[in-house]
């Protein structure tokens, strides 16, 4: 369960880190260019990953038993909805027929986009803090 979670976690961390590259190249639209094709690849990997994360959470938060379990999973409704809002976000700017650097730039500005990736970071410390049980991966 960890390292579903953690292979979400990295998918979406390396498609923000993308788009932060992707915006600062001022281009007026994705067709034609390599970075533009990659950028579809990136926000398609990211939606998938984004898809369910919060259920893969409280999956592991029950797998593992980790204590206490309330306060964990009043946090992963959280988690929840700050995916469900970024994964709204990604999947808006991918129906777009053409994605301009100044697009992403302001995906990439989202307040749940960013409130994502401080879940993500908050969540990696503290399953550090929470060894997995043994055996488990």
């Amino acid at each position: 369960m960890r390292e579903d979670l953690q292979r979400r976690c990295d998918t979406i961390e390396e498609g923000y880190e993308f788009m932060l590259a992707y915006a600062a190249q001022g281009l007026p639209g994705d067709a034609g260019s390599q970075s533009g094709g990659q950028l579809r690849e990136f926000l398609t990997r990211m939606a998938t990953a984004l898809t369910g994360i919060g259920d893969a959470f409280g999956a592991l938060i029950d797998g593992e038993s980790l204590e206490p379990a309330d306060r964990y999973r009043a946090y992963g409704a959280v988690f929840d909805r700050d995916a469900r809002d970024s994964l709204a976000a990604v999947e808006l700017v991918l129906a777009q027929p053409s994605i301009s650097s100044q697009l992403v730039d302001n995906l990439n500005a989202s307040i749940h986009l960013r409130a994502l990736l401080t879940d993500l970071f908050l969540i990696d410390e503290l399953l550090k803090s929470q060894p997995a049980p043994t055996g488990a991966p």
